[in-house]
């Protein structure tokens, strides 16, 4: 099985915490156990939600780079074409 890197710009979702099941983009990496993460919506940019990476799983999904950092709501349209479900 071929692992799924977890980068900035990738979409994943998170397996635990208040946000389970949630969609969010990596906005960055802190170090080897964290990241942060938005989704435009309630995590925004100027607020990033510090995760472990193993509390989120990789999606095939990524967001394009050759604008980043993107703006909310890019990220919130972006998750939201991938889940309707999701608020925004």
């Amino acid at each position: 099985m071929n692992k799924i890197p977890l980068e900035a710009g990738r979409v994943v979702r998170s397996k635990s915490g208040r946000d389970q099941g949630r969609l969010h983009v990596i906005i960055s990496e802190i170090d080897s156990d964290f990241v942060l993460v938005a989704n435009g919506t309630l995590r925004k940019l100027d607020r990033p939600k510090k995760k472990r990476r193993k509390h989120l799983s990789a999606t095939e999904h990524r967001m394009d780079t050759d604008a980043w950092p993107p703006e909310n709501h890019q990220i919130a349209k972006l998750l939201k074409a991938l889940d309707p479900k999701e608020e925004g």
